[in-house]
């Protein structure tokens, strides 16, 4: 009965929350409200979701948050301080390709996902098999260094949560 009427129960919550953040009042009506829309709008578009994905380890999940949040905000300085004191003769900008041991499309795309969320890096391509990953690094003095930093701090974790 809860897996009909929940049937995406991480959507629910995620967009209860979204709502509840967009009214911006802490209101019992905006709660309410948000979590008829979390369980009205993951019920409707069930049927376009017929192979959910599976996450083994979703509590995991929690500390990859911290992680890229935390190195957002690093990333943010270092790039605010490459801007304004690095001059550009001095910038050496890499393409890095990044093998890939990760094989779900959903754990892939929240690698892709994460890499472009950090200021100074984006991913700009995936090959066919899904086998790599094409990233553009604004500062990147040696290219397999990032390449080893992001298999490491990401993939690795990534890898831990979805397979």
């Amino acid at each position: 009965m809860i897996n009909r009427l929940f049937p995406h129960p991480i959507m629910t919550i995620l967009l209860t929350a979204v709502w509840c953040l967009l009214v911006n009042e802490p209101k019992l009506g905006t709660l309410v409200f948000g979590l008829i829309l979390g369980t009205v709008i993951p019920f409707a578009t069930a049927a376009y979701w017929p192979n959910r994905p599976r996450i083994p380890r979703p509590h995991l999940m929690l500390g990859y948050i911290a992680i890229v949040v935390w190195d957002i905000i690093v990333a943010n300085v270092v790039v605010a301080a490459i801007v304004l004191f690095k001059r550009n003769d001095r910038m050496q900008p890499n393409w890095v390709s990044i093998p890939l041991d990760l094989r779900t499309p959903e754990a892939i795309t929240m690698l892709a996902g994460t890499i472009t969320l950090t200021p100074g890096t984006v991913s700009a391509d995936i090959s066919d098999q899904g086998h790599a990953l094409l990233v553009h690094a604004l500062d990147a003095r040696d290219p397999d260094a990032v390449r080893d930093e992001i298999k490491q701090r990401y993939e690795r974790r990534l890898k831990e949560i979805f397979e």
